[in-house]
């Protein structure tokens, strides 16, 4: 039973349409293969368009894929034909917006590479299993950075909060050195 609106898939390729960054939350791809094969052919059918300002809508076999460029990366966040395409669209502007936080402004694929475990960070914080947990980019890359973007915020994040017992461990540990 799917409760709400489903993400299947998140893709973010390079200028090549190889994968720089991917989560699958549907079982219609359940080999790497298949996986790789559905990229491409997604990438097959949208790379030559100019989706550079504005996110685009098109429609691959039963797949809703919504997609925008930005510098040498694709992404796209795809979805079953019931899905609606304009919360697609925010989801993969939501991605977008925190991924263009925690890379401060630098959205290409080499700092993409460069810090994946926060590119994939962000898509975690912003679908758990194909349901969608939140579209505020500020949230999303406040959570995936463990920072807090609001100066006057007082609760601690997880990652805050890893931090400061991180701390805690290694001026611990110094003095035994």
């Amino acid at each position: 039973m799917e409760f709400g609106p489903f993400v299947k898939s998140i893709l973010i390729l390079d200028l090549e349409g190889k994968r720089v960054a991917s989560k699958f939350y549907s079982d219609d791809w359940p080999t790497n293969e298949e996986r790789r094969t559905f990229e491409k052919n997604v990438f097959s059918m949208t790379h030559m368009k100019n989706a550079r300002t504005e996110a685009e809508v098109t429609i691959f076999k039963d797949e809703i894929v919504v997609y925008k460029f930005i510098e040498d990366l694709h992404f796209y966040v795809t979805g079953g034909e019931e899905e609606n395409e304009v919360l697609l669209a925010t989801v993969l502007e939501a991605v977008l917006g925190a991924i263009f936080i925690v890379l401060k402004k630098k959205v290409n694929k080499m700092e993409a590479l460069t810090h994946l475990d926060l590119v994939l960070l962000c898509l975690d914080e912003t679908i758990d299993g194909g349901i969608i947990v939140d579209t505020d980019a500020k949230s999303i890359a406040r959570k995936a950075t463990g920072v807090s973007l609001d100066p006057g915020a007082e609760e601690l994040t997880i990652g805050e909060a890893l931090k400061s017992a991180r701390g805690q461990v290694m001026k611990a540990l110094s003095g035994f050195i």
